[in-house]
């Protein structure tokens, strides 16, 4: 799969508890998950929806970031994005890094400190499915200052960053990118969640998109499912 530059093309979730995460998403969106890379590769694990690879969960580590979801941007080249963001007024969290024959990561924040990726395709293009149920479908930012942010998305994605929603977070909330993705039934997602120990931020409410409801996982990492 090809992804214009700025584009969502991967999320990964850092958690404290990878073998917990692949019980939580095995059971929420039926994901399988391969054995898990090792030392050298950050002990990242890779999710797959009826075998294709959509998603990964890696152990929080030094460098990494927080406990949550973060989402990539395709990047032809991503030591030039990272200057772009750093030149917009965010700054650089993980300078840009070779992940062997993968790719090149780069981890930047905006203005308001969300972390996001910047990816550099290898071997790993990114998402191998996308748009179904048990896949990624849209990214959602939840800034405090959306008038401050936009420009400096703008700036660094260009034209993708048309791409993904930008709305207030909530009082209190951290700004944060939210990953949505695929159900079948959103009502029946939110209460799987629940009784899988995650909980439900915004029960199921109608978007331009369909359905959608805002979960945390049993660790707390931030997410939404889609339904429509």
């Amino acid at each position: 799969m090809e992804f214009a530059e700025g584009a969502p093309c991967w999320a990964d979730a850092t958690l404290p508890d990878v073998e917990a995460g692949k019980r939580f998403y095995g059971d929420l969106f039926g994901w399988t998950f391969d054995e898990g890379a090792g030392a050298e590769y950050g002990y990242y694990t890779h999710a797959y929806s009826d075998g294709r690879n959509v998603a990964a969960l890696a152990p929080g580590r030094e460098g990494s970031p927080p406990t949550g979801w973060t989402v990539h941007f395709a990047a032809r080249d991503a030591e030039a994005l990272a200057r772009a963001a750093c030149d917009a007024g965010g700054h650089l969290v993980v300078e840009p890094l070779s992940i062997g024959p993968f790719g090149t990561l780069a981890l930047a924040a905006d203005p308001e400190g969300t972390v996001f990726g910047l990816w550099q395709a290898g071997t790993l293009t990114g998402f191998e499915a996308q748009g179904e149920p048990a896949t990624f479908h849209r990214a959602e930012l939840h800034a405090r200052d959306k008038a401050a942010v936009t420009p400096f998305y703008a700036s660094v994605l260009g034209p993708a960053a048309a791409r993904f929603g930008i709305s207030a977070a909530a009082d209190g909330a951290p700004a944060r990118f939210l990953p949505h993705f695929g159900v079948t039934d959103c009502e029946a997602a939110a209460s799987t969640a629940t009784r899988l120990g995650g909980h439900v931020r915004k029960p199921p409410f109608g978007t331009p998109h369909g359905r959608v409801a805002h979960l945390t996982d049993d660790q707390g990492a931030a997410f939404a499912v889609v339904q429509g």
